[in-house]
């Protein structure tokens, strides 16, 4: 059976193809309301070809979603390390952590797919199977956790910082700072405006150094 007109041929472009028709999907529908036929009418591809590369459903899923983690991971690291690996000297702390939770929590057209699966991830959690939450958490938020724990670690270690657990700073990092715009703006559903974002982050980053900043008087 000849490809569809307007698909690309190749099979790498077919997969590719398969995998943004099913992230667009699977943010309108959720796991699981999305079916294989829709996904193949949104790739403009035959059912069969969905199953040549993936066994299933949950296997699209995963491949979808530890895809485009990947994807906003690898920002988000950048980000952590070129706001943060530059400074060190306090007076420049608070100005940077101001910049990169500005930037971290700035909308993202392109990776508003992305995003609406996690919104519909959430609200599915219960019902999901264990592994494709495991991909998610492992490839995405796991990674840009690490990596400002370890910058955190590194600020510490000059005597920045009072941390004495990494990963629970950059924890209280993200909940005080992405956590309140998060739940303010409904994951993302809602976007805040300008203003509103600004004062959310900057309340945060103020707590944050409030409880990890050295404390110099007696």
């Amino acid at each position: 059976m000849s490809a569809p007109t307007g698909v690309p041929r190749g099979r790498v472009a077919k997969r590719e193809a398969i995998t943004t028709a099913a992230r667009a999907v699977f943010g309108r529908e959720g796991f699981t309301a999305a079916g294989i036929e829709t996904i193949a009418a949104e790739a403009e591809v035959s059912t069969r070809t969905i199953y040549n590369h993936f066994r299933g459903k949950e296997e699209l899923f995963a491949a979808v979603i530890e895809d485009s983690s990947t994807r906003v991971a690898d920002v988000l690291v950048d980000l952590a390390q070129r706001h943060l690996g530059p400074v060190s000297e306090e007076h420049r702390l608070e100005a940077a952590l101001l910049a990169l939770a500005t930037a971290w929590n700035r909308p993202r057209a392109e990776f508003a797919d992305h995003f609406a699966v996690v919104r519909r991830m959430r609200a599915e959690a219960g019902h999901l199977p264990r592994g494709l939450l495991q991909a998610w958490d492992r490839s995405g938020p796991q990674r840009t956790q690490r990596e400002l724990a370890h910058q955190l670690r590194r600020l510490a270690d000059l005597g920045i910082l009072d941390v004495d657990d990494a990963a629970l700073a950059a924890d209280h990092y993200l909940l005080l700072t992405s956590g309140a715009v998060s739940e303010r703006s409904h994951h993302g559903a809602a976007p805040l405006s300008g203003p509103v974002r600004t004062a959310l982050i900057t309340a945060g980053v103020r707590a944050f150094l409030h409880g990890y900043q050295p404390q110099t008087g007696c």
